[in-house]
């Protein structure tokens, strides 16, 4: 078992906890009258302008090339040491989200605002409840982003895309290890993390001993939260709500029958999820 069993279920619940709080932002971004007239799922601009516009059924080469991309331009800068960059970067990206995932409860300045305090408190004075309760959001803001690029095919495709590039990064390249080990150390890390005990505080000249976390990143919270979102937005709420309980349960597969300290691709197991999730919700339609 890789983690404690305490820590274990923490962080499930965390996930599980994130992929509702997700479909919630989602559900808020939906125009119910344009929705009503046209008979198909409509969405509200977002605070930051209208999404660009993509064809659902290929909308997954671009999420790729933009991921790969990504991950090359990221490589590049902690080959270089180009923190200064990444940190910027991290920063624009979590205020973006969190602006998004909060302006459907407030008024658009004070998501504004919000967004831009947590973002850089997250950044500059990291903690980890500021990082956790951040976490929580982000991936809804960005899902509210994406949801509406997709159908269930295209989403399914790049689903499985992303379980065999994790794969891939972690098991054979092993970049992603390389990636997320500095994130960490930077303290931009995108994801879940969750302390087996809280770090006290440093004293002036006494060194601190290093405290084992749990780490879930960003891509396993996001993805099946899209996904879920799409199913959302074809078949229905109670159908997407569905979802996030199978990805979870893929994850605490690997969770459970993993090895203490080695590196595992978790899109594998949650993207299984998703789609066993996605059958039984066809069951059940087809049943009722």
């Amino acid at each position: 078992m890789k983690h404690s069993v305490k820590i274990t279920i923490f962080l499930l619940l965390l996930f599980l906890l994130a992929q509702y709080v997700g479909l919630g932002i989602v559900e808020q971004y939906v125009d119910v009258e344009r929705s009503a007239e046209t008979g198909i799922t409509e969405f509200k601009d977002l605070p930051i302008g209208e999404r660009p516009p993509i064809q659902e059924r290929t909308s997954f080469l671009p999420i790729i090339l933009v991921i790969l991309g990504g991950t090359v331009i990221m490589l590049l800068l902690v080959k270089h040491k180009l923190t200064i960059i990444w940190k910027g970067w991290f920063l624009m990206a979590v205020f973006i989200a969190l602006t998004i995932a909060w302006d459907p409860f407030m008024p658009t300045v004070v998501a504004f605002i919000l967004a831009a305090f947590f973002a850089a408190w997250k950044l500059w004075k990291p903690n980890i409840f500021v990082h956790n309760f951040t976490e929580l959001f982000i991936y809804g803001g960005l899902a509210a982003i994406f949801v509406s690029w997709f159908d269930i095919l295209s989403i399914s495709i790049l689903l499985v895309l992303i379980a065999v590039y994790d794969a891939y990064a972690v098991w054979k390249s092993k970049h992603m290890i390389t990636l997320a080990k500095s994130q960490t150390k930077e303290g931009i890390f995108a994801g879940l993390l969750i302390p087996y005990k809280l770090p006290s505080k440093r004293k002036k000249g006494v060194k601190t001993k290093k405290v084992r976390t749990a780490l879930l990143g960003g891509g396993d919270i996001g993805f099946p939260l899209i996904f879920a979102g799409v199913v959302f937005k074809e078949l229905g709420l109670w159908q997407a709500m569905i979802i996030p309980i199978f990805a979870m349960l893929g994850l605490a597969l690997l969770l459970f029958f993993s090895k203490d300290k080695k590196f595992y691709p978790a899109m594998p197991f949650i993207g299984a999820g998703c789609f066993v999730g996605l059958g039984i919700v066809y069951l059940l339609m087809f049943l009722i």
